[in-house]
């Protein structure tokens, strides 16, 4: 059976799809990001509190990946992504309607629950199913859909909610990522490479813990959490220093801030394509320092340079989570969906956590408080980048002498 290639239909019609279904779920999950202070403002909450509408969902999607990871070994990659997709979207339009913030919190639980199969199963079904040689380019695109997702979901929710209010911008994400997915359905490849198994929970609880015990992924995995603890951390609290004074933008223009995701859709792309040619090492060293020198501009005063800061964190960002999230397709000997799963799992924690945490910085010493938590945390993830490529490059070289014998 053949490999998806770059330059077939088939490759076009997967990365479509998967662009679609990624669209769907980061414009779901991040739509909400903007919202933040008018949560806190129309429910009488703390920053902290408020991001909690966001950090329960993240919350519930970290555990549920390693559950979509392994069902997909069961029920086949498409239909667990299908579902997530058309379910999470359902929910979205009812999450709209949540009356009170116990409710809210109630449907984004729920949300992080069914979430998870996409981004859980899409890393394992692009390393099973394209060509070696074509995957930094297939897994770039496939974050691209991430990162426009994420990006049109903030700029849609606030400037609805400026000229309505938060229930309608909700209401208006599920529906357009209802339409998402039934795109997804419609035109994603089958599986080719792939084996169903049966249900059998010990084992693959069994897999789940031999995962961690593969040379080198801990370190992925570790890397994923900083990272994404990082991203939270800044775009959770920007707002909240962005409507008050002495920039006193209203909801609509700091929405539009985040068009600054663009740079991301490019990054992951390039920088993936830049990985295949030039080692996954030193690109994703690069795009961690590219990471801490855009939280760094942001200390700046002046709104534009702010900005500019953003957008090169932003770059970093989605460049350093793209090879990484695509290395672990490869240090990984089985099961690579429970892998992939175990990656977004620390992941999406590191969301919750770096996302909750960075309001106590934020509240105590301001912005100043939450780029000294990014920097730390990027300088760790550079130590452990470090790590990977030491075990990487050794596991390479047995693999070598191996093969040669």
């Amino acid at each position: 059976m053949k490999y998806i290639e770059q330059g077939t239909r088939e490759f076009r019609l997967a990365n479509l799809a998967l662009f679609a279904g990624g669209f769907n779920t980061f414009a779901i999950l991040w739509g909400m990001q903007p919202l933040l202070p008018d949560i806190a403002e129309q429910f009488h909450l703390s920053p902290t509190m408020s991001s909690l509408s966001l950090s329960s969902t993240t919350v519930t999607l970290s555990v549920s990946m390693l559950i979509a990871g392994s069902l997909s070994e069961v029920f086949g990659r498409k239909s667990v992504m299908s579902f997530s997709l058309i379910a999470s979207s359902a929910l979205c339009i009812l999450t709209a309607f949540a009356p009170t913030y116990h409710l809210l919190i109630l449907c984004r639980v729920l949300q992080g629950l069914v979430l998870a199969g996409l981004p859980a199963v899409a890393m394992a079904y692009l390393g099973e199913e394209i060509l070696p040689s074509s995957l930094g380019l297939a897994m770039g695109l496939y974050i691209s859909g991430n990162s426009i997702g994420g990006m049109a979901g903030r700029i849609i929710c606030g400037t609805l909610t400026d000229f309505f209010n938060w229930h309608v911008a909700l209401a208006a994400i599920g529906v357009i990522s209802l339409l998402a997915s039934i795109l997804f359905w419609a035109v994603l490849p089958p599986s080719s490479h792939f084996t169903a198994r049966k249900l059998e929970i010990g084992k693959l609880a069994g897999s789940l813990v031999r995962q961690l015990a593969e040379p080198g992924l801990i370190y992925l995995f570790l890397i994923g959490f900083l990272l994404m603890g990082s991203f939270v951390s800044l775009y959770n609290y920007i707002g909240f220093q962005l409507i008050a004074p002495p920039y006193s933008l209203s909801q609509t223009v700091v929405g539009f801030i985040f068009i600054v995701y663009l740079v991301g859709t490019f990054s992951s792309a390039w920088m993936g394509m830049l990985a295949d040619r030039h080692g996954r090492r030193k690109i994703l060293q690069l795009s961690l320092l590219i990471v801490l020198l855009g939280a760094s501009i942001t200390l700046i005063p002046s709104l534009w340079l702010k900005i500019f800061g953003i957008a090169v964190f932003t770059f970093g960002f989605f460049a350093g989570h793209s090879i990484a999230s695509g290395w672990v397709g490869r240090l990984s000997s089985h099961d690579k969906a429970q892998a992939s799963g175990l990656y977004l799992f620390f992941y999406y924690i590191g969301s919750s956590i770096g996302g909750t945490v960075g309001g106590v910085f934020y509240s105590r010493l301001g912005w100043n408080g939450v780029v000294l938590m990014i920097a730390v945390l990027t300088v760790l993830a550079i130590v452990f980048s470090i790590r990977l490529a030491v075990i990487a490059k050794r596991k390479w070289l047995v693999s070598t002498r191996h093969a040669s014998n």
